[in-house]
């Protein structure tokens, strides 16, 4: 069941807002804090077709109220004879505001500091005070500071317990809080009417995560991370589940940095865990065996669940050495366009490090280089690559040129340079050059577009994420996923 909050600066917005919310969701809540008068609420719910739970928030658990809290107070019991189906009463008022009617009361308690935790004495002291639900909101910025709240929600009791994770992570604590069956979720209506900054909207639910359709038997894909590519990722994945019909579903989060996070995975029953550049070199400690590639790149994107352990694997680089070499002109996976060309990696992550290991598989002449000079030395001695210092960067003979390193790098146009990496100025860019940038996927940077400017031959960051994708689904679902059908669907992704 799905909870939209409305927070209205006036009654007749608040009206339209509860008829806008009505056809999406099985409950609204209504939150009288912003209201600069208090509502006829009989008339107000008058016409609604789903029931209302009214709460009026205090600045502290994130509302707007700026009454006394007599004044707040009041108005609750107030709204309370106007028979709504639930009233939110925080922890500390609860046994102040008497039961009436058939209105069921929501217990709550909030911490938009910090996660919570010690919740089982928390939910005892709200059935005192006559809860029919209890209601937490708090901080789930990684699974593990998740993991209280999400055994609180799915536990079975006498009375049910619903949450909150703000910020983007709350939407790994809202999917598993579904599946395992909480009572209701919380989404925005739309953009801009959030009840605390990052919360998921309701097209967001529908478009990205395909929610309703994830029940207890769902088998859920872990991904790391909330950027652009990871949501893109997310998107596109679900998107190609649902059409094949495949009960699997992307589940986002953040790891962290507990010992615990295999089993919290396996307690989920999550066998495959897809690690963006970010976590790359912690997933490698996730794993009981590491394959060949990613311990040489030390850099793993996939780790798998098998008998004897989590396995991580290196697959980045074949999707961005596949599509540069087709852009080469390979015709088959026999071919090697690369072997004996000059390729020139810049950027010392974990992405530089995949894809400096792909072309040097593939026979490339690699020469790396890096914002820190250091770094990229290191690089090259684990890759046994050409050092490139960064002085030296502009009489570096290369043929294809690859970005691996987000913000490490931008132009020198005249304006001041996001991060603290190099200035690359656009005369580096030269015709011949084929160019690429993985450090915005699947979008394009400041740079490419300076490269297609000056005539540089393009390799499309968005057909090797299109590949990406479509290989991370072969993997793992064993079907096909054509990259045709990945770009057809990656202009409402990006």
């Amino acid at each position: 069941m799905l909870c939209i909050a409305v927070a209205p600066e006036s009654r007749r917005l608040g009206k339209v807002d509860l008829f806008n919310a009505a056809p999406q969701c099985e409950l609204i809540e209504f939150r009288l804090d912003r209201l600069g008068k208090e509502p006829d609420l009989k008339e107000m719910m008058d016409g609604i077709s789903k029931p209302i739970l009214v709460s009026c928030r205090r600045k502290e658990d994130g509302g707007a109220w700026d009454g006394t809290e007599e004044e707040r107070m009041l108005q609750l019991r107030t709204a309370i004879i106007a028979g709504p189906a639930y009233v939110e009463l925080e922890l500390d008022i609860a046994d102040k505001v008497p039961r009436f009617g058939n209105t069921k009361r929501v217990v709550s308690i909030t911490d938009v500091e910090r996660p919570l935790k010690d919740l089982e004495p928390i939910i005892d002291e709200a059935i005192a005070k006559k809860a029919d639900v209890v209601k937490f909101v708090g901080q789930t910025p990684t699974l593990d500071a998740a993991w209280p709240l999400l055994a609180s929600v799915t536990k079975k009791r006498s009375i049910p317990v619903v949450g909150m994770g703000l910020g983007k992570p709350g939407i790994m604590f809202s999917l598993l809080a579904h599946k395992y069956g909480a009572p209701w979720t919380y989404a925005a209506l739309e953009r801009g009417m959030e009840a605390y900054p990052g919360q998921v909207t309701v097209t967001e639910l529908d478009e990205t995560y395909h929610w309703r359709e994830i029940g207890p038997q769902t088998r859920l894909i872990a991904v790391a991370g909330f950027g652009p590519a990871e949501t893109a990722m997310v998107k596109l994945l679900n998107g190609a589940f649902a059409s094949q019909q495949l009960n699997i579903r992307c589940l986002p989060l953040e790891v962290g940095l507990s010992e615990k996070v295999p089993q919290m995975l396996g307690t989920l029953n999550i066998s495959v865990l897809l690690a963006n550049p970010a976590m790359c070199e912690r997933a490698l400690n996730l794993a009981d065996t590491i394959e060949e590639s990613a311990r040489k790149a030390q850099y793993a994107d996939l780790l798998v669940k098998q008998p004897d352990g989590w396995h991580a694997f290196n697959t980045t680089w074949k999707s961005v050495i596949r599509v540069i070499e087709g852009a080469l002109g390979a015709k088959s996976p026999d071919d090697r366009p690369l072997d004996h060309r000059n390729v020139f990696v810049i950027g010392a992550g974990g992405m530089a490090r995949s894809v400096a290991f792909g072309a040097q598989k593939r026979k490339g002449m690699l020469s790396v280089a890096a914002a820190d000079d250091n770094e990229s030395r290191q690089l090259a001695q684990m890759t046994g690559a050409r050092f490139v210092p960064l002085a030296g960067m502009y009489d570096t003979l290369c043929d294809v040129v690859v970005i691996a390193e987000a913000q490490s790098f931008s132009l020198q146009t005249g304006h001041s340079a996001q991060g603290q990496g190099v200035k690359l100025n656009p005369a580096f860019l030269r015709e011949h050059m084929y160019v690429t940038d993985l450090s915005q996927l699947p979008g394009e940077s400041d740079l490419l577009r300076e490269a297609r400017a000056r005539g540089c031959k393009i390799i499309e960051p968005a057909d090797i994420f299109a590949e990406y994708v479509s290989s991370t689904f072969k993997a793992i679902t064993g079907k096909d996923l054509p990259v045709d059908a990945v770009k057809s669907a990656m202009p409402a992704a990006e």
